[in-house]
């Protein structure tokens, strides 16, 4: 019952083969098993998550479900605040006061009948693609205890490779749906900027699902994506069909993006796996093209210096007994951004749009981009990024973070495996808004795709 899909779930519950009770009762039992080898959650609460399925297991009975999730049982990253939760950050070095209230993706879960089991792990202030935390203990991979499932979206990412229920929520502002996504085999899309309600937004984040199966993440934006007034940065409400999943790849024009132009070299394992999805969308009538590098290393080191600067300006407010339990690793980086000047954050800050700019022109030409979603396999859990250098935080974020600035949506799916069994993800990216392309392309390859591996036991 833990390998169903929401689905697949939501089909039993409606046809009474399955009750809410039983598919958390089997997901808590999953967890109880699997939890002290990966450290995925924060703030499990079993009683109230069998009390929200008692409760939606009576609405399934009197054929009055709340929403299209009532009774699946799933997580929600830990910076996404719910009320009387507490939100760390990831960091040892925040004041644990209870959220006062649910922010969207959490309130529109709850009014949808969603059973949440509890909310899943992250590195400090979110800024590390690992589990690696002053918070909380190290989240490992499920396909490789060895090895970190990414982040920032780490325990989320662990928790649905491991079957902690078929639905869970991350946030992304450079990769950190896509790039756990990536590693642990997973579907993770990164909406349009705006389309899912965020609190307090800001400049690239968003939140979206990570699954199993496109057809679970498409279900799970019919909730997210909901309005919200908290988020004034977010798109106009629009109803789209997120589930018309349907539709075949002829006549497209698709980019093919296998250098990013700074950063890491994609190995030759990923390499061959992203070509080999190219020549799956050729063979089903695509027309692809390759698509030039367009990232450069001032954009990237941009970024890098105004997201210094950001995180400096948090930690120095802090006192000093609560900023020295910060992660050692993101207070060195961070540190970085302490003498720059005015006039250098405005410059590094003005890369963002020139980052912007030189996405929406190099794939302005496509229906769709291809490219790794990251040029490397995942490192090992203990470390911080895939170069584990402060002075080289964001060199595995070529692919992921040019469409957070951009903010058009894109989606990692699996593609493959390396030669020692590690998950490859398949980044499709689309033009702005047209989140559902996005979505009922990367389906299309996922029924073109051969047989996938078995989940990790």
């Amino acid at each position: 019952m833990t390998d169903l899909s929401a689905v697949e779930l939501v089909e039993a519950y409606r046809a009474g083969t399955v009750s809410p009770v039983e598919a958390t009762d089997a997901v808590l039992a999953r967890i109880e098993a699997r939890e002290p080898g990966l450290h995925a959650l924060y703030a499990l609460d079993q009683a109230r998550a069998r009390f929200a399925a008692k409760e939606s297991e009576a609405r399934w009975q009197a054929g009055e479900p709340l929403g299209p999730i009532d009774g699946v049982p799933l997580t929600i990253k830990e910076n996404i605040a719910t009320e009387g939760t507490p939100v760390p950050l990831g960091t040892a070095a925040t004041e644990l006061v209870p959220a006062p209230a649910d922010a969207p993706a959490a309130a529109r879960i709850r009014e949808a009948g969603g059973v949440l089991l509890a909310k899943t792990t992250m590195p400090d202030y979110g800024m590390l693609t690992s589990g690696l935390s002053s918070f909380h203990t190290t989240s490992r991979n499920p396909w490789d205890r060895a090895r970190t499932p990414g982040g920032s979206s780490a325990g989320a990412a662990a928790a649905a490779a491991a079957g902690y229920g078929p639905l869970h929520v991350g946030t992304d502002i450079g990769g950190s749906i896509r790039l756990p996504a990536g590693w642990c085999g997973l579907v993770g899309l990164k909406p349009s900027f705006g389309r899912v309600p965020v609190d307090p937004p800001y400049i690239g984040r968003v939140a979206g699902p990570l699954t199993r199966t496109v057809a679970d993440a498409a279900l799970l934006m019919c909730v997210l994506a909901r309005p919200d007034a908290r988020d004034h940065m977010c798109l106009p409400p629009e109803e789209l069909a997120w589930q018309d999943l349907e539709g075949d790849l002829r006549g497209l024009r698709v980019g093919l993006h296998l250098d990013a132009g700074t950063g890491l070299t994609v190995t030759e394992d990923i390499r061959a796996a992203v070509i080999e999805a190219a020549r799956l969308f050729e063979s089903a009538g695509a027309v692809v093209e390759p698509v030039d590098p367009f990232l450069t290393t001032e954009m990237l080191t941009g970024l890098d210096r105004f997201w210094r600067v950001r995180a400096w300006s948090d930690l120095s407010a802090l006192p000093e007994q609560r900023r020295a339990k910060v992660l050692p690793y993101i207070a060195d980086w961070a540190r970085g951004g302490a003498e720059l000047s005015g006039v250098d954050t405005y410059r590094a800050f003005a890369q963002i749009d020139a980052l912007s700019a030189a996405t929406l022109r190099a794939t302005e030409p496509f229906d769709f981009v291809l490219s790794p979603t990251s040029p490397v396999p995942a490192p090992p859990a203990e470390w911080a990024s895939p170069t584990n250098d402060p002075r080289r935080p964001f060199d595995h974020i070529g692919f992921t973070v040019p469409y957070n600035m951009s903010r058009q949506p894109a989606a990692s799916v699996n593609c493959g495996y390396t030669a020692d069994g590690q998950p490859i993800g398949l980044q499709i990216s689309g033009r702005r808004f047209d989140d559902v392309g996005v979505l009922r392309t990367t389906a299309a390859y996922e029924r073109l795709r051969p047989t996938q591996r078995p989940w990790p036991n």
